[in-house]
């Protein structure tokens, strides 16, 4: 156990006392906010996060915190379609909550002292997960950020302070000189394919049609009841799903894992005595992600549109069938540190898929039924309940097959409305400066526990 009087203090910090006083404090020590009645320019220098701060901050964030329970039925009892349990991607926990343990959002970490990457459960060895685990209940924190860290550059991330980049009100106060930077990037497709593989699964059984090819069959009409198959698309059953509003459900379920990972950012700021605020990262523009060093890929106009040979025709004469950049992978010193489940990564779609679904279900090194990997349960019972999560159909896999290859071929990416990456979220943690908020406050627009910070946290350095 660390005998660290700070860490302690923070770590025994009441939770309601943070909750009900959580706030974003945006004027950072050295800050400038110039323009209407509240213009105030900072007499302190900036002021950088120590190593233990950010630590605090980063694993509490997206840290590792043991292994997810995996409470679940994997298969139907007496009640029809009450299985389905294999939707569990990982055994892994991680501190902020991922819908089931895909952990698809990585972290990002920028500072004065450059940018780093905080590694992803699937991204570190299997040994090093339990190992993090009780790092972290020993309350070894810095060890746990360093294990986790890679550190990509030298230099402070940065995207141009101007519209469209970000908001105008955000200029002034966004990743600031002293700050730390917390940019969360998701990979849609890790999800995607997990949605997919449960939704093509005999207990569900939806149908999955597309909304901008006249609600014709998204690669899936084969896999009908009305011809034989399995998927539900007589639309009365209630399970005839429009492509858009399943992409939605992916993308809705990845903002939910960012915004667990800032809400517990801001509730430790508060028990640390620091200031921050959580904001929209970015626009349409790819600058954060050119700026991270992603890999770049483009869809056309007519490519968004569907295709088609007389469409793109048309948009080429009339020169408006611009491309437009998006995220892919992050490749740093021959390394692939982000590797989307989709091209050019692969080969094609359904090698994707088969990849996906070994990642889970290998004997030999799945997520699931790995026999060497540590579990929840208990020695005896461990390896018969891992035995006995079942795998998927070869007809759910063939009609989660055929919608990605829909997919990727009409609108050459996946997923086709938001590509396989996506970033909403960012958060800034920074010391205050509380004069601003004396001056045009009234009490309590901090509390007690600012005021003790600097004393606290740095008398030593």
């Amino acid at each position: 156990m660390v005998d660290n009087s700070r860490l302690h203090r923070v770590w025994n910090y009441p939770l309601l006392e943070a909750i009900f006083n959580r706030r974003s404090r945006r004027f950072a020590a050295g800050a400038h906010l110039d323009g209407g009645a509240l213009s105030y320019r900072s007499e302190l220098e900036p002021q950088p996060l120590s190593r233990l701060e950010e630590a605090i901050l980063a694993t509490t964030a997206a840290g590792i915190n043991g292994y997810a329970l995996v409470d679940v039925p994997f298969e139907s009892g007496a009640r029809p379609e009450s299985g389905g349990g294999n939707v569990m991607a990982a055994l892994t926990g991680r501190t902020g909550a991922s819908a089931d343990a895909v952990h698809a959002t990585s972290l990002f970490i920028i500072n004065d002292e450059g940018t780093s990457l905080l590694r992803r459960p699937q991204d570190l060895a299997k040994l090093d997960i339990g190992e993090l685990g009780q790092m972290a209940r020993e309350r070894r924190l810095e060890d746990v950020y360093r294990r986790m860290c890679i550190k990509l550059s030298d230099r402070r991330a940065a995207i141009p302070r101007e519209v469209p980049h970000m908001f105008p009100f955000n200029k002034w106060s966004t990743n600031l000189p002293g700050s730390t930077y917390f940019l969360p990037v998701n990979d849609l497709t890790a999800m995607y394919l997990n949605i997919l593989l449960s939704a093509f699964d005999e207990q569900m059984g939806l149908f999955i049609v597309d909304e901008r090819n006249n609600y014709r069959p998204a690669g899936v009409g084969k896999f009908g009841k009305s011809r034989g198959g399995h998927l539900h698309d007589d639309p009365s059953d209630n399970r005839y799903i429009p492509l858009v509003y399943l992409e939605a459900v992916v993308l809705e379920f990845i903002l939910a894992e960012e915004a667990f990972m800032v809400h517990n950012l801001s509730l430790v700021e508060q028990a640390m005595g620091l200031g921050g605020w959580t904001h929209f990262a970015t626009m349409r523009d790819v600058s954060w992600y050119q700026e991270l060093g992603f890999t770049l890929g483009e869809q056309t106009i007519a490519q968004s549109m569907g295709g088609g040979f007389f469409r793109t025709l048309l948009l080429d004469l009339l020169n408006k069938n611009i491309a437009i950049p998006y995220g892919l992978g992050l490749e740093h010193d021959g390394d692939v540190l982000i590797k989307p489940y989709s091209p050019p990564y692969y080969r094609s779609m359904k090698e994707a898929v088969l990849d996906f679904i070994d990642f889970k279900m290998s004997p030999q090194n799945g997520t699931l039924k790995d026999r060497s990997a540590a579990h929840p349960w208990l020695e005896d019972k461990g390896q018969a309940i891992k035995d006995a999560i079942p795998g998927y159909s070869d007809q759910c896999i063939a009609a989660t097959i055929a919608l990605c290859e829909y997919v990727y071929e009409r609108y050459s990416r996946f997923p086709a409305y938001f590509g396989p990456m996506r970033m909403t979220l960012a958060h800034q943690a920074h010391h205050l400066d509380r004069s601003f908020y004396d001056k045009f406050y009234k009490s309590g627009a901090y509390t007690e526990t600012q005021v003790r910070h600097d004393e606290e946290w740095h008398s030593d350095e």
